[in-house]
């Protein structure tokens, strides 16, 4: 029988690659935008957490392949070009208009960007396709000497073809997430998937922007003290702790059954329940702080995470189809000492009413609170985000033609170590794991397993 949480191994290694073209790729047909034309990002796009590329890669075997297939760069170029004319959002660009409030503008020529690349290795050669490796860098395009953040004057999607010796091959996505979050992202991969499979253009939902119904209010009316951006001085070791060092990432399999057990200790004592994230995060965090070994016992810490509002909207609720950024960030806090001595229902707890408290007023709250005040850097005081990718549909959204990838998903968490993110399991039947991606100090690693392993 596996037990219950595992911890998942990857290969240190190096992916060499040539780079044999890198090219446009420009909608297929007119769109409803022309050179000079301007597009509207709400407050929540322009959130400084969503200025920022997220990068995936996903996996596909040569026994993927069939004989008399066109060329996989070609196949997806071409579907790409289809899908950028309903999603003609992606093929423009950002800039900056007053007070630093990002949009995105339509010039000539621009598009997205296609990258071929080939690689001497074999996909056998990497290892476990299962575990996200920061050696998978190498499959995401970055431009030479590009700034980290840079959204400004870049393609908003950006797109590597790595074709490797055995014939497998993977796809390196980088998406503007000032865009889309992630379900926005599923549905527009799953578009270029299904227009790639069936060679039509496929779209359903039918993509909406919509993001001028979340603007801000006149005047705005900032009803909450939104902690979640605040910034904080650091007296705590926790920041040093891992910005000092070179910090590792690691990677945990958690079984349901581990999750159904940690869930039923986790009940926090009004008798409310929680849900399995509820608990899993308020399991992570304290294990983290106390892996880290936390000081001084009375600093407050954060712990954020992503809450999608698309069901709390009742005023304006989103129309199908609309991929925008639907999501606040929630916010709890607790006094180190608080954290590492208090039960895991009272974490639990912490975060449930966290989560629960991100409603529709919130949201409002949110956007006002970015209108009066935008942030301008991202703050990591005494915080750890975890970010749960469990519900999205990431494999079942990246059928091309060539079936479920081996793995989808992100492949390097070390640039930003105040991240935690809870992955669905790749097998195609599921047994409901997840992988729980975490960055430590080395030194602090073997402890954080032993905790993470242990429930109260």
């Amino acid at each position: 029988m596996a037990p219950w949480v595992e911890e998942l191994y990857f290969p240190h290694l190096t992916i060499p690659i040539n780079i044999d073209r890198i090219c446009p790729v420009l909608p297929a047909a007119p769109i409803a935008a022309a050179p000079g034309d301007r597009l509207y990002l709400s407050n929540l796009d322009d959130m400084i957490g969503v200025r920022v590329f997220t990068p995936t890669v996903y996996f596909y075997g040569s026994n993927s392949l069939g004989s008399g297939q066109k060329p996989v760069t070609e196949t997806l170029r071409d579907a790409l070009a289809r899908v950028l004319v309903p999603y003609y959002p992606f093929s423009g660009r950002l800039r900056e208009t007053k007070n630093g409030k990002l949009e995105v503008f339509f010039g000539p020529d621009q598009g997205a960007l296609m990258v071929e690349a080939y690689s001497e290795k074999a996909l056998a050669e990497l290892g476990d396709l299962a575990v996200p490796n920061p050696a998978w860098t190498s499959l995401i395009f970055r431009f030479p000497d590009e700034e980290p953040y840079k959204v400004i004057d870049m393609p908003l999607l950006i797109a590597q073809v790595t074709r490797f010796s055995c014939g497998g091959f993977s796809l390196g996505l980088r998406i503007c997430h000032c865009l889309c979050d992630g379900l926005g992202a599923m549905q527009f991969v799953g578009a270029w998937a299904a227009t790639a499979k069936t060679g039509t253009l496929m779209m359903t939902p039918e993509p909406r922007w919509d993001r001028e119904i979340f603007l801000p209010r006149d005047p705005p009316r900032v009803k909450y003290p939104h902690i979640e951006f605040m910034r904080i001085d650091d007296g705590s070791t926790l920041t040093l702790a891992l910005w000092q060092v070179k910090p590792i990432q690691k990677c945990y399999r958690i079984s349901l059954e581990f999750q159904a057990h940690l869930k039923s200790l986790a009940q926090p004592k009004d008798h409310f329940g929680c849900t399995t994230f509820d608990a899993m995060a308020a399991h992570v965090w304290k294990s983290w702080v106390q892996a880290l070994d936390v000081k001084p016992l009375d600093y407050e810490l954060r712990l954020t995470f992503s809450v999608n509002v698309r069901s709390k909207l009742r005023n304006l609720p989103l129309k199908d189809g609309f991929y925008g950024n639907a999501v606040c960030v929630a916010c709890t806090t607790s006094t180190v000492s608080e954290l590492l001595n208090g039960c895991l229902p009272d974490t639990t707890r912490l975060v449930r009413e966290a989560r629960l408290g991100v409603s529709e007023e919130y949201l409002r709250s949110t956007v006002d609170y970015i209108e009066v005040d935008r942030p301008k850097r991202l703050e990591f005081g005494g915080k750890l985000t975890i970010t749960q990718w469990t519900r999205f549909s990431i494999y079942e959204s990246a059928d091309f033609g060539w079936g479920r990838p081996v793995y989808a998903g992100p492949i390097d968490l070390t640039p930003t170590p105040q991240v935690c993110v809870l992955l669905p399991e790749g097998e195609a039947i599921s047994s409901g794991a997840m992988v729980v991606c975490i960055c430590l100090p080395e030194s602090a690693a073997n402890k954080f397993k032993d905790l993470l392993s242990l429930v109260e």
